[in-house]
């Protein structure tokens, strides 16, 4: 799901901005060297660590996703364990 979301007080009087986090970013494998898109799932935590394979060269990487409180993601990429 993309797309605004309120802040945590929609009916506040104070004018918050609408918050639109972050649903996808451009990661580069660390096998290959080639950029790949991934989407991002804001719903699935705060902190997230999975496994996704790179679309050119189809090694496993290490994702680690850390949200902040403006749904503003930090992703890292790191080269799977065998």
């Amino acid at each position: 799901m993309s797309g605004p979301r309120p802040t945590d007080s929609a009916d506040d009087d104070e004018g918050d901005d609408i918050i639109t986090p972050d649903d996808d970013v451009v990661v580069t494998c660390p096998y290959c060297g080639e950029e790949n898109p991934i989407v991002l799932d804001p719903g699935g935590g705060t902190a997230q660590d999975y496994v996704e394979d790179c679309q050119v060269c189809c090694r496993p990487w290490q994702v680690h996703v850390r949200w902040d409180r403006d749904g503003h993601a930090d992703v890292q990429v790191d080269a799977a364990d065998s």
